[in-house]
C-alpha cells in the first residue's frame, strides 16, 4: 500500500538528511526524511564539536538535537522506517516495512558505517570489550587499560575522550603520523594517551571478554601482547549505498556515490549528500552539499531536465 506522495523523499536522517528537509520545506516541497534508526546520524556520538560555525564547543547529541528541531518545522520525520527497496515507476516507489512511500524525486543521505579490521577475533568480541563508538560505551572502562586504534580525527576524539573520563588509553597507528586535524594531534599528544605508531592490532584475544591484542610493529614485525579491556576501533566508514545500487547510481572507484557539481546523480531525479559522497565527511560540508541538492530536487521538480 503506498502512502502519500511526497515531492522529495530523503532517505537519511542526519545532518545532510536535516539540511536536506529544511532546504526542501523552504522551497514549498512537500519532503519527508525516512531514517532506519533513531534520527541524529554519527554527530550523535561525538562527545565534541570543535569546528560548526557558531558553536565553539557544543556534544555532537546536543547539535544534532538543534538540526532536528529546525528541521521538524519543515519536514515529517519519520524514524525506525529502514528502507528495504526502491524501484522507479513513474515515480519512485520506497518500500519500508510500514508502507511504501512515494516520490517525484529521492534525495540519498544514507552516510556509512564504521569500517572493521578484519582481524582474527574482532567478531568474537564485538561487545565484549570491543566498541566503534568511545562515547556511547566509554563510560564502562572507567579507570581501565584501553586501546584506540587508527589514527584519523575520530580516533584522536575518542582517545581524549576516554583519557577524559580516567581510562589509560593506547592509542595504536599503522603509519608513522596521524591523519587527524593538527588541533586534535597537538592535544593527544599533550595529553597522558600513549601513543603506539607503525603498527596493526592483528589478534584480539581473551576467554569471555576481550582481554589482550596482539600488536605487530610493521617496520620490524616485532610481535607485542599488550593486556587491555577495551578497544575502540577507529579506522574509517563504508559507505551505505544499498539503495543507490538498485536505482542503479554510479559509484566512484572508493564506493561513494558519484555528484556532480549540484549534488545530482546519473540517474534523473535522484541527488545525494554527505558522507555517501566522500570527499572531506565534516558535518559542515554534509549541510552545504545537502543544501546543494534539496535546492537542485526543487529546481529540477519546476523546470524538469530530463523532459
Amino acid at each position: 500500500m503506498v502512502e502519500e506522495e511526497y515531492d522529495l523523499v530523503i532517505v537519511g536522517g542526519g545532518p545532510a538528511g536535516f539540511t536536506a528537509g529544511i532546504y526542501a520545506g523552504r522551497s514549498g516541497l512537500n519532503a519527508v526524511i525516512l531514517e532506519k534508526q533513531m534520527a541524529g546520524g554519527q554527530v550523535m556520538i561525538s562527545p565534541s564539536i570543535e569546528n560548526w560555525p557558531g558553536e565553539k564547543d557544543i556534544p555532537g547529541q546536543d547539535l544534532a538535537m538543534k538540526m532536528r528541531e529546525h528541521a521538524e518545522q519543515y519536514v515529517h520525520i519519520k524514524e525506525f522506517s529502514e528502507v528495504t527497496s526502491v524501484r522507479k515507476d513513474g515515480y519512485f516507489i520506497i518500500d519500508t516495512p510500514e508502507g511504501a512511500f512515494k516520490g517525484k524525486s529521492i534525495l540519498l543521505a544514507t552516510g556509512a558505517e564504521h569500517r572493521h579490521l578484519g582481524a582474527t577475533g574482532e567478531e568474537e568480541f564485538n561487545g565484549k570489550g570491543i566498541s566503534y563508538c568511545a562515547t556511547c560505551d566509554g563510560f564502562f572502562f572507567k579507570g581501565k587499560d584501553v586501546a584506540v586504534i587508527g589514527g584519523g580525527s575520530t580516533a584522536l576524539l575518542y582517545a581524549i575522550y576516554l583519557e577524559n573520563i580516567e581510562c589509560n588509553v593506547k592509542l595504536i597507528h599503522r603509519r608513522d603520523q596521524f591523519r587527524g586535524e593538527k588541533a586534535l594531534q597537538d592535544k593527544v599528544k599533550a595529553s597522558g594517551v600513549q601513543i603506539i605508531l607503525d603498527s596493526v592490532v592483528e589478534e584480539f584475544k581473551g576467554e569471555e571478554v576481550l582481554g589482550s591484542l596482539m600488536v605487530k610493529n610493521v617496520r620490524t614485525d616485532e610481535r607485542t601482547e599488550i593486556p587491555v579491556s577495551g578497544a575502540f576501533i577507529a579506522v574509517g566508514e563504508v559507505p551505505q549505498t544499498q539503495i543507490a545500487l538498485e536505482l542503479g547510481v554510479e559509484l566512484d572507484n572508493e564506493g561513494f556515490i558519484k555528484v556532480d557539481r549540484r549534488m545530482k546523480t546519473n540517474i534523473p531525479g535522484v541527488y545525494s549528500a554527505g558522507d555517501v559522497t566522500g570527499g572531506l565527511k565534516q558535518i559542515v560540508t554534509a549541510a552545504g552539499e545537502a543544501a546543494s541538492a534539496a535546492t537542485s530536487a526543487f529546481e529540477d521538480l519546476m523546470e524538469p531536465y530530463w523532459l
